[in-house]
C-alpha cells in the first residue's frame, strides 16, 4: 500500500469514527433536551447532529476528489475536497452556530426552569467520551503529518488533507461545547436561576461561529490555491541547482491540487550547447530527484521560455 492510500484509509478512519460518535451523542442530547428543558442540551444535540451531517459532506468530497483526471478537468478533481469542507464551515456556521445563538437568546426571553440535571450530566459525560475519542483519533492522525517542533495548531494550519483538520476542529469545539454546556446547567442548578443554561446555548453558537471561520479560513486558502510555503520551495530549488545541467534556477512556483497532489512549475536555464536529449534526460532526472523528495509533486513543469533559451 502506497503512501497516498494509506493517508486516504487514515481519513476515512478519521470521519467513520466522527460519524458514529455523532449520531449517537445527537440522538441522546435531544432525547435529554426534551426531557429536561435544557437550551444548553438542545444546543449541544444541534451541534452534534450538523456535524454528523458534515462528516457525511467530507465523505462526499473525498469520493469526488478521487474521480481520475478528464479533459474537463486535466489536473484531477483534488480541489473538490476542499469545496466540500467549505460547505462544512458554513454549515457550521449557520446551522451550528445560528441555530444556537437563536435558540439561547429565545430561551432568555422566555426563561423555563430546568428539571433534575441527573440525565444532563450522564449524557454530557458519555458524550464526553465519544467525543474524546473521536478527536483523539484526529489527532493521532495529525501526529503522523507533525514536523518537530510544531505545535498541534501550527499542524493544523500546514495541513493539507481538510477532512483531517476539519474533524479535529470540530471536534475540539465539541469538547468546548460540552464544558459550556456542563457550566451552565451546574451554574443554573446550584444558583436556581433559568438564566445561565441558555446564555450557555448563545456560547455555544458563538464558539461554533469561530469553528466556522477557522475552518473557512483554512478550507478558502487550499481552495483558492495554496503553495507549498517556504522552506518547501527553498529545498526543491536547492535539488535543482544541484544537477549538473542547470545553470540557473529562477521563480518556482506551486499549487495544492488536493492533499497529496501538487504542481509545480520552474523557470531553469540550462548550460548552453546541451543538445535536446540531454535536456530531456535532465529533465527526467530532475522530476524524480524532486519526486524522491516531495512525493506530492506529481506535476512539474519547466518554463518554456528558459528550455529555448537553452536550446539556442
Amino acid at each position: 500500500m502506497t503512501d497516498k492510500e494509506n493517508e486516504q484509509g487514515g481519513s476515512r478512519k478519521v470521519i467513520y469514527a466522527a460519524i458514529l460518535a455523532n449520531l449517537g451523542i445527537a440522538v441522546a442530547k435531544f432525547v435529554v433536551a426534551a426531557i429536561t428543558g435544557s437550551a444548553a442540551m438542545l444546543a449541544e444535540g444541534i451541534h452534534s447532529a450538523v456535524d454528523t451531517g458534515n462528516e457525511f459532506l467530507l465523505l462526499i468530497g473525498e469520493r469526488n476528489s478521487e474521480k481520475p483526471a478528464d479533459k474537463r478537468h486535466p489536473f484531477g478533481y483534488g480541489k473538490a475536497l476542499y469545496f466540500w469542507a467549505l460547505l462544512v464551515a458554513l454549515s457550521v456556521f449557520s446551522l451550528g452556530g445560528g441555530l444556537s445563538i437563536y435558540h439561547g437568546i429565545s430561551a432568555l426571553r422566555h426563561p423555563e426552569p430546568l428539571e433534575d440535571p441527573m440525565w444532563n450530566y450522564v449524557v454530557l459525560a458519555v458524550s464526553a467520551c465519544f467525543e474524546g475519542y473521536s478527536w483523539n483519533v484526529s489527532r493521532k492522525e495529525l501526529n503522523k503529518r507533525r514536523k518537530p517542533g510544531a505545535s498541534l495548531w501550527q499542524t493544523v494550519h500546514a495541513s493539507k488533507d481538510a477532512s483531517v483538520f476539519t474533524v479535529f476542529i470540530e471536534d475540539t469545539a465539541a469538547l468546548l461545547g460540552l464544558t459550556i454546556a456542563a457550566a451552565g446547567i451546574t451554574l443554573g442548578f446550584v444558583f436556581d436561576s433559568p438564566y445561565f443554561d441558555p446564555a450557555a446555548s448563545i456560547m455555544i453558537g458563538l464558539l461554533l461561529v469561530g469553528a466556522a471561520f477557522a475552518l473557512a479560513r483554512e478550507t478558502g486558502a487550499l481552495l483558492v490555491g495554496e503553495g507549498i510555503g517556504t522552506e518547501a520551495t527553498r529545498r526543491v530549488c536547492e535539488i535543482l541547482r544541484a544537477d549538473p545541467a542547470i545553470q540557473e534556477v529562477g521563480k518556482l512556483l506551486s499549487m495544492q491540487l488536493g492533499p497529496d497532489d501538487v504542481l509545480l512549475t520552474a523557470a531553469v536555464q540550462f548550460n548552453r550547447g546541451m543538445r535536446i536529449d540531454e535536456v530531456e534526460a535532465a529533465i527526467e532526472r530532475l522530476e524524480k530527484a524532486v519526486a524522491a523528495a516531495y512525493p506530492a509533486i506529481q506535476h512539474i513543469y519547466f518554463e518554456s521560455g528558459a528550455l529555448r533559451s537553452a536550446l539556442r
